[in-house]
C-alpha cells in the first residue's frame, strides 16, 4: 500500500514527496502556512510560503522571516507536487492548502468559516479526495445565528451602557475577532478605544481593510474619555490592572463558547456574544459534503464525536492529534468541551 500524500508526524503535517509541511508546529526547512494565528503560524522555519496578504501579519508576530507570499488559485510546484492556496474564511489572509500529486488531491483547511464576515476572503470550496478539517466546534449543540443579528445585538449593548453612563470593553483574539468587531461596530454611538496588542495589529491590516477610526488606550487617556465608549481588549487583559482606568464599565465576551452560561459564568464576563471564527455543526457537514471527498480527517475540537458521525454517514473518517487549539487554549478548551459533552447527556 502507497504512502499517504499527507503524513501527521511529531513535526506537523508533511507531504515527503516535496519535503515541505503545512503548518508545523516545530521548526522545519519549508513550510507553508494556512494563516496567522500562533498555533499555526510558529517561529522557527527556515522558509515560508503563504497567502500574500498573510505576510505583514505573520512578518509583525515573527519578525524578519524568509517569506513567499502567493495569490489565491495560483499554482506552485514543487518536486511534481501542485500545491496552491484557497480562502478559507476564517481571518484577513486565511487559507486553505491544495495538495494534488499524479491525479491525488488532498485539502487542508488549516481553520474556516462558512459566513462572509465582511472582513476575509470567503470560503471557497475546493474539490478533493481526501479533507482534513478542524472540529472546533464539532458538535449539534453549536449552531451560530447570523453575524449581522449578533452585531445588532452588540451595538444595542453598547447603546444601553453608554445611557447608563459606563464604558462597554468588549473581549476578542487581536488577530481576527477584534477586526470583525472593529468592522461593523457602529462609531455612530461613540468613539472606540483599544488596547496596545489590538491597535498594533490592526494597523498592520488596516491598508488592507477600511476600519471605522480607532483610539489607543495609553496612560495618558482619562478615566473620563472611556465613559460611554467601548473598548476592544484581548481576553488576556480581563482581570488585569489596566481595566482599572475604565471603572465604572461593563463586560462581554465574542466568541462560540459563549454558546453555553458556564464559560461566561467562569470567566466573570457580564454578557457572551456568540461569535465564532469557526464553523458551527452544519457549517463543518455541508463544507465537507460539498467537496465530494471520500476521506476525512479531523483534527483539534470534537475529533473523536465528529469523526464517528461521520463513519455514520460512510465517509471513511478518522482523527490525528495535532498542536493546534481552535478558538481558545487548549487547558480552558478542554474545560469548555467537558461542559459541552455534559450538555448533550
Amino acid at each position: 500500500m502507497k504512502p499517504p500524500l499527507l503524513a501527521f508526524n511529531k513535526k506537523g503535517i508533511y507531504c515527503a514527496v516535496a519535503n515541505v509541511y503545512l503548518d508545523p508546529w516545530r521548526p522545519v526547512e519549508k513550510a507553508i502556512i494556512s494563516h496567522g494565528h500562533a498555533d499555526h503560524s510558529r517561529y522557527g522555519h527556515k522558509k515560508y510560503i503563504t497567502h500574500h496578504t498573510n505576510v505583514p501579519i505573520i512578518k509583525h508576530r515573527l519578525g524578519e522571516i524568509e517569506v513567499t507570499g502567493k495569490d489565491w488559485g495560483e499554482t506552485f510546484t514543487i518536486n511534481g507536487v501542485k500545491f496552491s492556496l484557497h480562502p478559507a474564511g476564517h481571518i484577513i489572509g486565511s487559507s486553505q492548502i491544495r495538495v494534488e500529486y499524479k491525479g491525488e488531491v488532498w485539502v487542508f483547511t488549516g481553520d474556516y468559516k462558512t459566513e462572509d464576515d465582511g472582513v476575509a476572503v470567503p470560503y471557497e470550496v475546493v474539490k478533493c479526495n481526501s479533507f482534513i478539517t478542524e472540529c472546533t466546534f464539532g458538535l449539534p449543540a453549536f449552531k451560530w445565528v447570523p453575524q449581522k443579528e449578533v452585531m445588532t445585538d452588540i451595538n444595542e449593548w453598547w447603546q444601553q451602557n453608554k445611557q447608563d453612563g459606563r464604558a462597554s470593553i468588549l473581549f476578542g483574539y487581536s488577530l481576527g475577532k477584534a477586526q470583525r468587531l472593529l468592522k461593523h461596530l457602529d462609531p455612530c454611538i461613540g468613539k472606540i478605544y483599544t488596547h496596545g496588542a489590538i491597535e498594533k495589529m490592526t494597523e498592520v491590516i488596516r491598508p488592507l481593510m477600511n476600519f471605522p477610526e480607532t483610539t489607543l488606550i495609553t496612560r495618558d487617556t482619562k478615566k473620563d474619555e472611556l465613559k460611554g465608549n467601548i473598548i476592544l481588549a484581548p481576553p488576556s487583559a480581563q482581570g488585569t490592572p489596566w481595566l482599572k482606568k475604565m471603572v465604572p464599565y461593563v463586560t462581554a465576551s465574542a466568541s462560540g463558547w459563549m454558546t453555553f452560561r458556564g464559560a461566561r459564568r467562569r470567566r466573570a464576563i457580564d454578557r457572551g456574544f456568540v461569535l465564532s471564527d469557526h464553523c458551527d455543526w452544519e457549517g463543518l457537514i455541508s463544507s465537507i459534503k460539498a467537496t465530494g471527498c471520500e476521506k476525512v480527517i479531523c483534527t483539534h475540537g470534537y475529533t473523536d464525536i465528529f469523526s464517528r458521525y461521520l463513519i455514520e454517514q460512510g465517509y471513511d473518517a478518522r482523527t490525528e492529534e495535532t498542536q493546534y487549539e481552535g478558538e481558545i487554549g487548549e487547558l480552558e478548551a478542554k474545560t469548555e468541551q467537558t461542559e459541552a459533552v455534559e450538555n448533550l447527556k
